[in-house]
């Protein structure tokens, strides 16, 4: 909620991506070690070589969604997203964050549970 006495946003999206690293074989595994890192850093170059000057991409600490990392949050709508390849992060800065729709295929919700492959065909 915005109250009449708050200054403007500073930013108009503010993306928070998990960048934590837990040490190898942890059982909740880490955003860092689906590489996050690297996902971190091609979503700020393309915000910025979209002129996006008003969304903030930001690296976190733990998120506490690590089992459906690597993750990102959106404020102020606190959209979360769960993505892979800079495919998908494409998708996010084309559709959310200049457009002002969503990724469903993407989006997490509280109740998303990470996703099993399917066995292998014998």
């Amino acid at each position: 909620m915005t109250l009449v006495n708050d200054p403007p946003l500073f930013y108009r999206l503010h993306v928070f991506l998990c960048t934590n690293r837990r040490p190898d074989g942890h059982p909740r595994g880490s955003c860092a070690a689906t590489g996050s890192e690297r996902l971190r850093d091609y979503l700020k170059a393309r915000a910025k070589e979209l002129g996006l000057g008003d969304v903030r991409v930001n690296s976190a600490g733990c998120l506490d969604r690590c089992e459906l990392g690597p993750v990102l949050v959106i404020y102020p709508e606190g959209v979360w997203y769960g993505f892979r390849t800079t495919d998908d992060l494409d998708e996010i800065l084309e559709t959310h964050l200049r457009q002002g729709g969503r990724v469903p295929r993407l989006m997490l919700r509280p109740d998303s549970v990470p996703v099993t492959p399917a066995p292998a065909k014998a």
